[in-house]
């Protein structure tokens, strides 16, 4: 069951890392620009995990590095460190939208001019091809 079940969702929410990416969505999601020290308290606040730290801040790299997630600047902590800003990127929301909305139904309620739009958009990125 549980291959049918990953089937249809989406790389970013499959595997081990699924649920400190969604959790991390959600804190972005929710509370906007966090530095890379406050997304681990939030995580951590969210969950049982005792330090996420390490973890978290693997995460937000990688998903950084695939487009999910953006450095949006640098801002000096009280301990006079660097700390990188983050935000979620349109294409972390884009992946929340299509991992809850029930594909079947939006078909049904999308109109023509909205699916060759989609459509479009699709057949137009480089690694629909691959």
């Amino acid at each position: 069951m549980r291959g049918k079940r990953e089937a249809g969702r989406l790389s970013v929410f499959k595997g081990r890392e699924a649920r400190l990416n969604r959790a991390i969505f959600h804190i972005l999601a929710l509370k906007g620009q966090l530095s890379i020290y406050d997304i681990p308290k939030e995580v951590k606040a969210q969950r049982t995990q005792t330090n996420p730290l390490p973890n978290v801040n693997k995460r937000v790299r990688a998903l950084e590095e695939s487009g999910y997630i953006n450095k949006i600047g640098i801002k000096k902590t009280r301990a006079g460190f660097q700390a990188s800003i983050y935000e979620l990127a349109t294409k972390a929301y884009l992946a929340m939208v299509l991992n809850s909305t029930n594909r079947s139904q939006l078909l049904i309620q999308v109109d023509e001019d909205v699916a060759q739009t989609i459509l479009a958009s699709i057949l137009s990125c480089e690694h629909f091809h691959d």
